[in-house]
């Protein structure tokens, strides 16, 4: 969504749904603050971070690129129209939200949505009870936005 957003393409996507917004560099804030599941995780996700998916952490901890919450005001104006998908008790879910917020006040958020009880993840396996509701709510953002 960044890429497209500097590169002034963000017209050639009809919808975007983040499907995992970890979005921002939270996990190496002060875990007190942080939900339970936040702060189960926030170590593991700064190792990720810092060695896995940043290429040269300290070139680029402040890039959009890598954390999109870091995106300027003028940058999320640009975003395509958005959907943020998020599980209740993801632990990503303060981030989402904060993007969510962001994007709404930029004008680009078409939904927040929060699927009740579930964790990270869930919407992806089969069996767990948020599952039908995750791809129902999948098909229903199909049917609105992208085929209405």
């Amino acid at each position: 969504m960044v890429l497209l957003a500097q590169r002034d393409e963000a017209h050639m996507v009809k919808l975007a749904i983040p499907g995992i917004p970890m979005v921002d560099d939270y996990c190496f804030s002060d875990p007190l603050a942080m939900t339970v599941e936040e702060r189960k995780e926030h170590l593991m996700m700064r190792k990720l971070w810092k060695h896995y998916i940043a290429a040269d952490w300290e070139a680029q901890k402040h890039d959009p690129l890598l954390f999109p919450g870091k995106a300027s005001e003028e940058l999320l104006e640009k975003f395509p129209p958005t959907i943020v998908m998020e599980a209740e008790f993801d632990m990503f879910i303060t981030e989402a939200t904060r993007l969510a917020n962001r994007l709404r006040r930029a004008g680009r958020l078409l939904e927040l949505v929060v699927i009740p009880g579930s964790t990270h993840g869930a919407g992806f396996i089969c069996g767990v009870g948020a599952f039908n509701v995750f791809w129902d709510t999948m098909n229903t953002i199909a049917r609105e936005y992208i085929h209405g």
